[in-house]
């Protein structure tokens, strides 16, 4: 399994534009195969400040939703929104199980 973690600081009044746009990263990453989880959320202590949490089954599920054009069009539009280099972790899990 591999989990990423993305965070990115938005550039002051661009949000708005960030959030269309991961809007429609999300609504065609949730259903594609070998996908597990995938959210993003606004900091609640930071309203530019957005972060990603992704679980995929395996890297070629990964590979896959990288590959969607809303996700290519979405990374290009970073480059005008972002106020700075976004922030990306890859963590690969062994094992996972149901908290509580």
């Amino acid at each position: 399994m591999i989990v990423v973690r993305f965070k990115v600081q938005c550039q002051p009044g661009k949000s708005e534009a960030l959030i269309a746009a991961f809007k429609e990263v999300i609504a065609v990453s949730r259903p594609l195969k070998g996908v597990i989880s995938f959210d993003i959320g606004r900091d609640l202590g930071d309203p530019n400040s957005f972060v990603a949490t992704e679980v995929f089954e395996n890297k070629a599920a990964l590979e896959s939703q990288e590959a969607l054009a809303e996700v290519q069009k979405t990374i290009e539009l970073l480059g005008e929104v972002a106020s700075g280099t976004p922030e990306a972790t890859i963590f690969h899990v062994s094992s996972s199980e149901p908290w509580g």
